[in-house]
Formats: structure tokens, sequence, C-alpha cells
């Protein structure tokens, strides 16, 4: 029997996770088993949710869906607050810290596999020993010695380089953004490449860790690798996964009856937030890449609502590309599952301590009931009494396949490299602000993207780029949408 258990819901979102949720903590007060535990709490572990408002940006169930099963965690920070991983870590303990005192069964649920890793597993997080750290707030702690990869990198930076690595700004402003990114390449290129130029927060907060540890962000994720995965509570893990190509329509037409729901209402009220207090900042200057101003559906609508004339066209873009961000964000969601949080399972499962993955097939949701909810309650039942339970990958193909990675846990150098910003050439105006894309399937998109291949146009002529700026003009120049053509009819006689 399971001392102080722990349930954990996983998946991409747009698959039921919190409709599990809730089933789950139904089903521990509406039967009578000898484990004990009889009623179940749910604690949110996806990092948008922790904010209040904006419910239908951020996807919370509603409370009328909630059918009284309490949700903690969830709606208690300030739509402009600071809110990591480290924080949530702590908060989350101390929930089921009390959860457990009082034979409360704690299940966790969110789509944010990143915060769920390092909740069952400890000493992973690369903020290491201080999880309260707030960006720009250096520890109070010795200079540390350099290791000799660092000492070699850091002879090798330009004197502005090293300079900016000596004194590292708390509030870095948008024009620093490039240097940074910068700084961080020349360091520590493997990292840098997991991060786009714009994404200050992390970049700072990368080179804030060399700083203070004396070792590149690389070495000590090879010095984590090295140690053993051991949950921090015994844990029965549920992932739920649905079909890719039935997921995208899902996915699709809940964009849709997001927007009927009151998305827009949601985005002008984070708008609202951004700008409050800054009376000279565009937004343009919104860091879309931190807090509550991540989620999908923002920096997707926030020009077409802050245009002066907002036409068809612009809102039908955005609606696209709110589409294309939330099916990437799914993929990388199960990118994240397979790559870095089973290879951790695997590994614990091999020291002794078992920490079952079952994968529930949710593509066809006219039979969640018996397919979804009766089979997780009959494995969550069996785990909470200590009985052996069934085979994961023995539930269905699905599993079989999903589940079965490889033996050996890759390297932190692969990992990083899984989720690689390059930079496209063709794309890129400024050297200083250049187009990256992650590389794989976005790196595909982007390369059939109709921006893409006008650009490349623009690139092969050569007096193209001056004409597209000007372009808008030469009513030879525009397409049937009245948008740039991917040709320019009246430059191919000069």
């Amino acid at each position: 029997m399971a001392l102080k258990p722990l349930i954990s819901i996983i998946g991409t979102t747009g698959v039921g996770k919190s409709r599990l949720a809730i089933d789950l903590a139904l089903a521990m007060s509406n039967h009578g088993h000898e484990h004990g535990w009889h009623t179940a709490k749910v604690i949110n572990s996806d990092s948008m949710q922790v904010y209040s408002g904006a419910d239908v940006i951020t996807n919370k169930v509603p409370e009328s869906e909630r059918r009284n099963v309490e949700h903690l965690l969830m709606s208690f920070k300030e739509p402009g607050e600071q809110y990591v991983v480290g924080q949530w870590v702590n908060d989350a303990i101390k929930e089921i810290d009390e959860l457990h005192r009082h034979k409360i069964l704690p299940v966790v649920v969110g789509g944010t596999a990143y915060w769920m890793q390092h909740l069952i597993f400890p000493n992973r997080l690369t903020s290491f020993d201080d999880p309260h750290k707030v960006m720009g707030q250096p520890g109070h702690v010795a200079a540390p010695r350099h290791s000799v990869a660092l000492q070699k990198a850091l002879s090798s930076l330009p004197g502005p380089l090293l300079d900016l690595f000596l004194n590292l700004p708390s509030n870095p402003d948008p024009g620093q953004a490039f240097a940074l990114h910068t700084l961080l390449s020349m360091l520590d290129p493997h990292v840098a490449s997991r991060w786009h130029w714009k994404d200050t927060r992390k970049v700072l907060r990368n080179l804030e860790i060399i700083s203070e540890k004396g070792l590149l962000a690389s070495e000590l994720l090879i010095q984590q690798a090295q140690c053993a995965d051991t949950p921090r509570y015994p844990t029965l893990i549920f992932w739920l996964f649905s079909n890719p190509d039935i997921l995208h329509k899902r996915l699709d037409a809940r964009v849709h009856d997001m927007i009927q729901e009151g998305l827009l209402n949601d985005v002008r009220l984070l708008q609202r937030t951004a700008l409050s207090g800054s009376p000279h900042i565009d937004v343009s200057d919104i860091d879309t890449t931190s807090g509550i101003f991540q989620a999908i559906g923002f920096k997707e609508f926030i020009n077409y609502l802050s245009a002066q004339s907002p036409s068809q066209k612009q809102y039908d873009e955005a609606v696209e590309r709110t589409k294309v961000s939330t099916r990437q964000f799914a993929r990388r969601q199960v990118q994240w599952i397979r790559n870095k949080l089973l290879p951790a399972v695997n590994s614990a499962n091999k020291s002794g301590v078992k920490t079952p993955v079952f994968l529930l097939n949710v593509t066809d949701l006219d039979k969640w009931d018996v397919e979804v909810r009766d089979v997780a309650a009959r494995i969550a039942h069996g785990f909470l009494e200590g009985r052996d339970l069934p085979d994961p990958r023995s539930l269905s193909l699905t599993a079989d396949s999903m589940l079965n990675i490889q033996a050996e846990t890759p390297s932190p150098h692969a990992i990083l490299d899984a989720r690689r910003k390059v930079i496209c050439d063709v794309c890129t105006t400024n050297p200083e602000q250049p187009m990256m894309v992650e590389d794989g399937q976005e790196w595909n998109d982007h390369m059939q993207s109709r921006r893409h291949r006008r650009m490349r146009r623009v690139r092969i002529h050569p007096k193209a780029l001056q004409h597209n700026r000007e372009a808008r003009a030469c009513t030879n120049c525009l397409d049937s949408e009245g948008d740039l053509a991917l040709t320019f009819p009246c430059l191919t006689e000069t």
C-alpha cells in the first residue's frame, strides 16, 4: 500500500486531463476500498492556470464542470506576476503534504510536463539551490571558481561581451536581448540553441547560473544526468493520448469555440495588464515569453486587436496562427514526455522504485467512460491497495508503441538539440534581430510558408528588397488578396 501516494495526469492540450482528474476524485469517494483514501483534491500543474482571470485563453475547466471537486493552486496569482517552476514545486509539496496529513489523495493534473517532472523527481531544477531565485537578483554567495571549459569560453569573448557577462543587467531592456543571446551562444552554444533570442528571461537566467556556479549550464546538466532518478512520492502516472490527426481537428475546433466563449476579451484584458503603469510601452514591446503572456492566443491576436482598422484578413490570419501554435504546442508536449519524462521514469524503475505510466487512448471520446474513466479508476485503486498492476504496454497497441522508448537515457546535449532554434537567413532582414525557428517540424512548416517563399523571391531579385517596401503602391505586385505577390511582374524586365 502506497503510504504517501500521488496520482499524476499528463498529456497534450485538449485530451481531457481535467475531466479525468475530476472523475478519479469522485471515484475515490464513490467506492469502498481497503486503501483508505476516500476523498481527493485536484492540484493544478498548468503554468497558465495559476493566474486569476483570463479563464478562456488559459482553458480552465469551468466551475460548473468541477462537480464540487476542489482545485488547488489555480487562479491564485495576478496576471502581471512572475511564477516559475521552483516556486510551484515548493507550493505543490506543501499542498500535497497537507493533503496526506488529512488522508486526502492528491491528483496533480496539467499540461506543463516540465513542472510535473520536477515535482515527481527532485534535484533536477536548473535553478538548483534557490527555487525562489528571481531574475536579476544574485544570491549572497562567494564568487565561484570557474571550470576549465568556462575559463576557455570566457577567454575567447570580445571585450564588450566579457564586460556584459561581468555586469549582467537585472532588468535588461529590449535592445540588450540579442547581445545576451550572443553572449550565451559564445559561452554555451548547446544551451543557447534551445532559446529564441527574444526569450530574454530564460537566456539571462542561464547566464546567471553560469556566473553563480562557475560552470557552463551544459556541464551542470551532465552532472545532473549522472544522478539516479528517485521519485519524491510513490507516483502513478496517467498519460492521455490521442491520435494526432484527430487531435489536431479537435484543437482547431476548440479555437473557434474559445473565440465564441470570449478569447478576444481575455486578450484585451491581458493587453491592458501588460500596458498598465507603462504609458510609453507599445504592444510590440510586450514580453510574450514570460508569465501569462505566453498563453496561446495572446501574441497571435494582439496585433489584430491593436490595429486601427483591423481587417477580416488580419482576423483570419490570427485565427490560423492560433491553430498552428496550438498544434505545435501539442507536438512539443508529446516530445517532452517521450524524450524527458519517460527516460526519468525508466531510470527510477531500474533503481527499484516503480513509477508506472499508463497511456490511455482518448482518440474516441464516445468511449470515455469505458476505456478511460473506468480503466483509470481500476488501476488507481489497485495502485493505492498495493496490488500488482498490469503491464502498461499491454493496454493497447498505441500504449505499446508510445511507451516503447530507447532503453538508455539520451545525453543532455541530445535533449537540448531536440529543441534547437535555427536562423532563417532568407527571412532575416536585420542581423541583430534574426528570424529564428525551432528545428524539425516547425522549420519545415516555415519553409513552406507564404512569408518565406516571398522573402526568397525578394533575395533572388537584386532590386526586389527595395521594391518590396514600396510594392503596397504597385498594383502589379499585389496578389488577389491585396497582399504582396510571390513574384514582382514590374521588375521582370529591369
